[in-house]
């Protein structure tokens, strides 16, 4: 399989494996060290081929992944889910996933949706229990790897939801 965009990882060994799983160019940030260099590479890309964001399901890349979409807000994002992202001593990253994992969140990206209508209210997702309540993080966690979103907490899902035009219907079908 081929992809067009740049994939932006985090590191060689996530370059690695990313190849081993599909066609593609990739940037590597350097982990947390990404540095302005890097952005404007990663820009620079975005503007030519367009860049799909893929860094790993934890904090530090949850934190990489906010830095370049500051900088780029027409980046695409590809999420994997961390319980299929581990190694065997618990490690989480795109170098531990299954290839297929990674060919399927490279072909079910997340597009940015220019708009400044909310596709989703924080009403909603607090009458559905997703933001606030008694298992609020369960909840959300299942409807973030539903809809293929990556992990997030409740001030990022209703950035994401909107971000990505996902729909309070579309919210609705992943809760059940």
């Amino acid at each position: 399989m081929k992809i067009n965009e740049i994939v932006v990882v985090e590191g060689k060994d996530d370059t690695v494996r990313v190849k081993q799983a599909v066609d593609c160019d990739t940037i590597e940030t350097n982990g947390s060290a990404i540095n302005e260099l890097t952005l404007q590479a990663i820009e620079h890309a975005a503007e030519k081929r367009g860049v799909i964001i893929l860094t790993d399901p934890d904090y530090p890349g949850n934190k990489i992944r906010m830095t370049i979409e500051k900088r780029v807000p027409s980046a695409k994002q590809a999420f994997i889910d961390a319980s299929i992202a581990r190694n065997k001593r618990g490690k989480i990253g795109i170098e531990h996933a299954p290839l297929t994992a990674i060919q399927d969140a490279l072909v079910n990206v997340s597009t940015p949706f220019d708009s400044d209508v909310e596709t989703v209210s924080k009403q909603l997702l607090i009458d559905l229990g997703l933001i606030i309540g008694p298992g609020a993080k369960e909840k959300r966690t299942k409807v973030c790897r539903v809809l293929k979103i990556g992990y997030c907490n409740g001030k990022q899902l209703f950035h994401r939801l909107n971000a990505f035009g996902i729909t309070e219907e579309d919210v609705k079908n992943a809760i059940k």
